[in-house]
C-alpha cells in the first residue's frame, strides 16, 4: 500500500498563503521568486512554488528559509502572526 500523503497543518496553510502575500507584495511573479531561491542554492521550479501557494505541496523548512532569504525576510516573518494561530499552536497552549 503506498504512503499516504500528510495533510497540511495550519501553520503550513498560514505560512503557504504569508508565502504568496510577501511574493506579491514584493513585485515577484512565481517565476521569479523560484529562480530566486534557486540561485540561493536551494533548487526550485515554479511549479513547486505554486504547489506551496495553493497548498498542495508541503514546505518544508528548509524550502521555508530560503524563500524567506529570496524575499528579503526572516522566516519567522512567514509564520501566522500570535493572535491568528490557533490556540492549540501557541506558546503554552498545548
Amino acid at each position: 500500500m503506498p504512503p499516504r500523503p500528510l495533510e497540511i497543518g495550519p501553520a503550513g496553510r498560514a505560512a503557504a498563503q504569508a508565502i504568496e502575500r510577501t511574493r506579491a507584495a514584493r513585485g515577484y511573479s512565481q517565476r521569479q521568486l523560484a529562480a530566486r531561491v534557486t540561485a540561493l542554492g536551494r533548487p526550485m521550479t515554479f511549479t513547486a512554488l505554486s504547489r506551496i501557494e495553493r497548498k498542495v505541496r508541503r514546505c518544508d523548512i528548509d524550502d521555508l528559509v530560503a524563500i524567506a532569504a529570496a524575499l528579503g525576510a526572516p522566516p519567522h516573518a512567514l509564520l501566522a502572526a500570535p493572535s491568528s494561530r490557533p490556540e492549540s499552536l501557541r506558546v503554552g497552549g498545548i
